[in-house]
C-alpha cells in the first residue's frame, strides 16, 4: 500500500511542473500584481512578457526565481487575460492553466 502512494505522488508531481500557474499578489490599497509561473524551458518567455504588456497595456518584468525557473510578473490583476491569451496564441491549454487567487 505504501508504494502506490508514493507512485501517486510522484504522478501529482509531474502533473504540477507541466501545468501553468497565474497568481494574484496584494501589494498596498487596491494595487497587486499578477504572477505567470510554469512556462516551459524551452518558451522565450521575454518575448511572451512583451506581448502580455502590449495586449493588456500594463507594465511586466521577468523574474529569474530558483524553484520555478523565470516568472512572469505583470502589474494588475491580469489572471483571465493571460489565461486567454495563453489559449488563443496556442501557446500551452486550457487544461493545463490554474488561477490562483481571490
Amino acid at each position: 500500500m505504501v508504494d502506490a502512494f508514493e507512485d501517486a505522488g510522484d504522478n501529482a508531481g509531474g502533473n504540477a511542473e507541466e501545468k501553468v500557474h497565474v497568481r494574484v499578489q496584494q501589494r498596498n490599497g487596491r494595487k497587486c500584481i499578477t504572477t505567470v509561473a510554469g512556462l516551459a524551458d524551452d518558451l522565450d518567455v521575454k518575448r511572451i512578457c512583451k506581448a502580455f504588456k502590449k495586449n493588456f497595456s500594463c507594465n511586466g518584468a521577468v523574474q529569474k526565481d530558483e524553484e520555478v525557473g523565470e516568472v512572469i510578473q505583470l502589474s494588475g490583476d491580469q489572471r483571465t487575460n493571460v489565461k486567454d491569451f495563453l489559449v488563443d496564441q496556442e501557446i500551452c491549454h486550457g487544461e493545463s492553466i490554474v488561477l490562483h487567487g481571490f
